[in-house]
């Protein structure tokens, strides 16, 4: 059973589980820990990387019903089993404690629980410093 969770690349602490990069670009500082695993295919295509939330937000949601929740629950799977470990935090670069901020890993977390129910955890501190929850598959 896999557990899904979301954060920053920045904010990320190896014991919440294996890193996984959903970005398009890779990182270019420092961090604190390994970041080897990355789904590609769940980064947000450039064409419409700039566009306002509205038309990103449904351009991004197309891409992921192509692929499909079964297709990519297998390529988390893989990654699971061959880290050993079932908890993957998906990162991208955004501080969403900024207000008004948003990013494809939230707008991921929304297309998976519509698509499979479960939800997908935030690790990274919201608004009043509480965290969202969730746990899926």
């Amino acid at each position: 059973m896999i557990t899904l969770f979301t954060n920053r690349i920045q904010a990320f602490q190896p014991p919440q589980g294996v890193p996984v990069r959903i970005t398009l670009g890779g990182v270019r500082f420092k961090l604190p820990y390994s970041l080897t695993r990355s789904v590609r295919e769940l980064a947000p295509r450039r064409d419409y990387l700039s566009a306002p939330e509205p038309e990103f937000t449904a351009a991004y949601r197309a891409d992921l019903d192509q692929l499909g929740p079964e297709r990519i629950a297998a390529r988390l799977k893989q990654i699971a089993e061959a880290e050993g470990d079932y908890r993957l935090v998906l990162l991208c670069f955004e501080d969403l404690t900024k207000p008004n901020l948003w990013c494809h890993r939230t707008v991921f977390a929304s297309w998976w629980k519509d698509r499979t129910g479960d939800e997908v955890r935030e690790l990274s501190p919201g608004e009043g410093d509480h965290y969202r929850q969730g746990t899926l598959m």
